[in-house]
């Protein structure tokens, strides 16, 4: 479940000045080295140890550590050099490169403090042998001037008292109250503390009472806005005066798993009903079907109908992965990938539902057309790479289709993401060329395989957020986040910022493992949700979960925030006074 590839990497905890040291982001890593690349292309995983954090010069944070092969043996390309980032708050790091310590032996420890007298900083370090060294530099984030290394001895750590599960405890640093705050809210579940209703409203009807929304107040200080069932029987809509009613806050309840054997699932509402459809590894991925119900919480319990299966066209066979629907230009389409046979010939491919046609019914869909670049010819050659988990993102008035492709010939460079424009009228059909979005560099991504896939946006007012999944589909399956800003450019990868570690990992919510492939929806009462899926056990049935979307202090979205987090049941009931005439 927690795999050297994440376990080699930064962890944080934290602790007041009388209080014990706490686990940050669910003692998961915050800090990953990033891969190399070889000549030919393909990626050579790498793991780090032995983290230092330190101030740099202009107030910032720098972090020096051990950069190791994957599974945490000696890196020959780092040898005589140590790794080096800065960040502005723990949060998000820029990988500055490795620092030469003009030494010919692997380093095994290292430690930095900026002098402020000297102007400069102390590096420390020491070898596989034990012998300490010492270096100097004014500028390090050149990476090369740096004074040769005397010998000095071996430097210690100050000890750290905890019980954190698989700590190797490194240094300590001290941080301001903002950053304090800042951390604790970002890498911790925030949770239900208050709920809030107006003490009284002014009403004519029952409809009127009905809109009457609840807002829940979390730890963090973010908020949320919920719907109340109120009790509006002791009012006489006749009779002018104040009444006092009471409420029940409203919680849809989506117990894990939602449906078994149902991966990368999709919602989407079209025309007043919801549908919901899913890779079905029942069948070992032979058949796509859909649900159709009035509410999300109906997709549950819904009766199933066959909308393709891999005997219906000679060009489509087994592997029937990722169907997602949408909807461009008011007309409805499912994207998903399908082969005529071999592994090796998976491409994406759009169908689209006839004017007036029923989702539900089987031959109101067309014929899969396979997606297209611009000039025409597919978008990968077949048996040589492979594209799948194509999906649609409106920003800025443009279309784009983004997608994962994975080049096996002649050499296996893993999956990675790329995104395009493409016709709103011929969705199958890019305007654009691709431009590469991601690639598997961090550990969190390469664990068993190199993947980057299933690609979906969420979109808030100032920001668009695009989740991926990354690593293989197994219990280190997790979901990574690329951003851009509202008026960005999708086609210049300058305008993306990638997160430097996961937001969903099997560590993230107890009993789900592997979670990954999301999607999200918003129901009829505003409340976004989003569609994943995991495994109920570590050798479980990929299975579809469902979770409220919430959003933190910076509105990046929350995907761990469990139902008893979300609403502490002990404020659900909620009461005020109604004022008729």
């Amino acid at each position: 479940m927690y795999a050297s590839k994440l376990a080699y990497s930064m962890h944080l905890a934290y602790k007041t000045e009388r209080g014990q040291y706490q686990a940050l982001n669910h003692n998961s890593g915050v800090l990953f080295a990033k891969a190399t690349e070889n000549e030919d292309g393909t990626l050579r995983a790498k793991s780090l140890k032995q983290p230092y954090l330190f101030y740099l010069a202009d107030g910032n944070f720098g972090v020096l550590a051990v950069r190791t092969e994957a599974d945490g043996e000696a890196d020959e390309q780092s040898k005589g050099k140590v790794l080096l980032f800065s960040s502005p708050d723990l949060l998000q790091y820029s990988e500055i490169g490795l620092l030469e310590l003009k030494a010919d032996t692997h380093v095994s420890d290292v430690s930095c403090t900026y002098d402020p007298e000297r102007n400069g900083y102390l590096i420390q370090w020491i070898d596989g042998q034990g012998q300490g060294y010492e270096n100097f530099t004014a500028d390090i984030m050149s990476l090369t001037n740096v004074s040769a290394p005397v010998e000095a001895e071996p430097f210690t750590l100050e000890a750290v008292q905890t019980d954190i599960e698989g700590i190797q405890p490194r240094n300590r640093i001290a941080v301001s109250p903002e950053i304090a705050r800042r951390l604790f809210c970002k890498l911790t579940v925030p949770e239900n503390i208050a709920v809030v209703v107006p003490d009284r409203v002014n009403a004519a009807s029952v409809e009127d009472v009905k809109g009457v929304r609840a807002t829940a107040l979390y730890s963090d200080g973010t908020q949320a806005a919920k719907k109340v069932h109120w009790n509006t029987d002791a009012i006489n809509w006749d009779k002018a005066g104040t009444y006092s009613i009471t409420g029940e806050i409203h919680q849809d309840h989506f117990p894990f798993p939602v449906a078994l054997n149902r991966a990368d699932p999709c919602i989407a509402e079209w025309r007043g009903k919801y549908y919901f459809i899913a890779t079905n590894d029942a069948d070992k991925e032979h058949t796509l079907y859909m649900r159709e119900a009035n509410t999300i919480p109906g997709l549950v319990t819904a009766e199933e109908a066959l909308i393709l299966d891999s005997s219906t066209y000679e060009e489509i066979g087994g592997l029937l992965w990722a169907p997602e629907l949408h909807i461009i230009e008011d007309e409805l389409y499912i994207f998903h990938a399908a082969t005529p046979g071999e592994f090796f010939h998976e491409e994406s491919h759009v169908m689209k539902l006839s004017p007036g046609g029923n989702p539900m019914n089987a031959a109101d869909w067309s014929r899969p057309r396979r997606v297209v670049k611009k000039d025409g010819s597919y978008l990968c050659e077949a048996g040589k790479t492979i594209s799948l988990d194509m999906t649609v993102i409106r920003w800025n008035g443009k279309l784009y289709a983004a997608w994962s492709e994975r080049q096996f010939l002649p050499v296996d460079l893993g999956a990675w993401v790329y995104i395009a424009t493409i016709d709103p009228q011929e969705p199958w059909r890019l305007t654009s060329d691709p431009v590469l979005l991601t690639r598997p560099d961090y550990g969190w991504a390469n664990n068993h395989t190199f993947v980057d896939e299933g690609p979906f946006a969420l979109y808030t007012d100032e920001k668009l957020y695009v989740t991926f999944a990354s690593a293989a589909v197994d219990a280190t399956y997790v979901v990574g986040l690329l951003t851009a800003d509202k008026g960005a450019d999708l086609l210049d990868i300058q305008s993306w910022t990638k997160g430097n570690y996961p937001l969903l990992t099997s560590r993230s919510v107890p009993g789900e493992y592997g979670p990954g492939h999301n999607s999200y929806v918003t129901d009829e009462d505003g409340v976004i949700w989003n569609a994943y899926h995991a495994r109920p056990g570590i050798e479980g049935p990929r299975s579809s979960g469902l979770r409220r979307v919430h959003f933190d202090i910076d509105g990046a979205p929350v995907l761990d925030l469990t139902e008893e987090k979300d609403l502490n049941p002990g404020l659900k009931q909620v009461s005020m006074e109604v004022i008729v005439g």
